[in-house]
């Protein structure tokens, strides 16, 4: 599992600066403060809240090593990314999510996560390419919001697309040992099915039709 190295601002610092932040109080803070205010919501809005708010936040330094600038209580790390940088977006990771991340940063020849990972990226992403996980040079590709199952999977096998798309799912990096299967929106886009409704034609859930 990947190693975090402690380093920057404590848990109770990092979260009274995102609370001014929040509270629009940030033009008494310092220079430094506010930077760090920023990153944090940064990242915290990569993820659903109830993951994000107790997660560690950390960015990468110079050599690609995570830095603590929040510690979290739960096994979930966010970084705010740079958003100056294509590839280079907020997301939050699961332990297995973020070593699969580490893994293709280096450019090892396979992910060695060892159960599938979960990564969000909620505020939408750029990347290189859709079909080379190691491309630094091609133009930007935007993409929407989404999250992200990383374990081996086939378009063909699986019976899912490989291309880009605005919703729905494909498995991006198809037969590359970093395929993964890549979700479009959120996982609660939509409306909540709860007893006593009826689905209507356009198949989505509402109060029974009165006749």
């Amino acid at each position: 599992m990947a190693h975090i190295e402690p380093h920057g601002a404590s848990g109770s610092y990092s979260n009274s600066a995102i609370t001014a932040l929040h509270a629009g109080e940030l033009h008494a803070a310092s220079r430094d403060e506010q930077i760090l205010a920023a990153k944090i919501s940064r990242a915290m809005s990569s993820g659903p809240l109830h993951i994000t708010r107790d997660a560690t936040i950390a960015e990468m330094d110079g050599h690609g090593n995570p830095v603590v600038l929040r510690q979290g209580t739960n096994q979930w790390v966010c970084f705010p990314g740079d958003e100056n940088k294509i590839g280079d977006v907020p997301m939050c990771a699961d332990p297995m999510g973020l070593q699969w991340m580490l893994d293709i940063m280096a450019s090892k020849p396979a992910p060695t996560n060892t159960a599938p990972g979960i990564i969000y990226m909620l505020c939408g992403a750029t990347q290189h390419s859709n079909t080379d996980p190691f491309d630094k040079t091609s133009p930007a590709i935007p993409i929407g919001p989404h999250w992200m199952i990383l374990w081996p999977y086939s378009a063909a096998h699986d019976g899912l697309p490989n291309n880009v798309r605005d919703a729905g799912a494909w498995v991006m990096f198809d037969g590359t040992p970093y395929a993964y299967l890549h979700v479009s929106g959120t996982p609660w886009a939509g409306n909540e099915y709860t007893p006593g409704q009826a689905p209507v034609w356009t198949m989505r859930y509402g109060a029974p039709t009165e006749h």
